[in-house]
């Protein structure tokens, strides 16, 4: 193999989001660890506050996340009161996630540190770079790269 095409992970796409992704998950978590969350389990009771009760699945689906991995997360916030597991009303054979009393005040307390992340964040990589970050990793997301794939 030449220089040239030699395999390198800093040129790999895949490598430097997860490597920014963890960089910036570590800033959230510092200002988010008082409050007892971290900002997957805070982005968790988020959703559940604004989108309502619903399944793991649908969940999952919502966070752009694989269900084992959402169902890990899940755990601590079931254990420490903050979410409730119900059967559906629709369906009993279907499992929903419900925010609870502690899981809503939980998340009014990590609200500040949240935004105390956020204001960190921009202050150092800039109020524009933010904006045009965010839309970028949004048109990234919203990419259907699996489509044809199996065609």
């Amino acid at each position: 193999m030449s220089a040239s095409t030699e395999l390198k992970p800093e040129d790999c796409n895949c490598f430097v989001v997860r490597s920014a992704a963890r960089h910036v998950t570590q800033l959230y978590d510092q200002f988010l660890t008082p409050v007892g969350l971290h900002v997957t389990q805070f982005s968790i009771l988020a959703k559940l506050k604004r989108l309502g009760p619903m399944t793991i699945n649908a969940l999952a689906k919502e966070m752009v996340m694989d269900r084992t991995t959402l169902g890990r997360n899940v755990q601590p916030l079931e254990r420490d009161g903050l979410i409730k597991i119900e059967a559906s009303a629709t369906d009993g054979r279907a499992k929903e996630l419900h925010l609870t009393k502690a899981g809503e005040k939980r998340l009014v307390a990590g609200r500040e540190a949240w935004e105390q992340a956020q204001a960190c964040f921009e202050s150092r990589f800039g109020a524009k770079r933010t904006a045009d970050f965010r839309a970028m990793l949004r048109a990234v997301v919203a990419s259907d790269f699996a489509a044809g794939l199996n065609n």
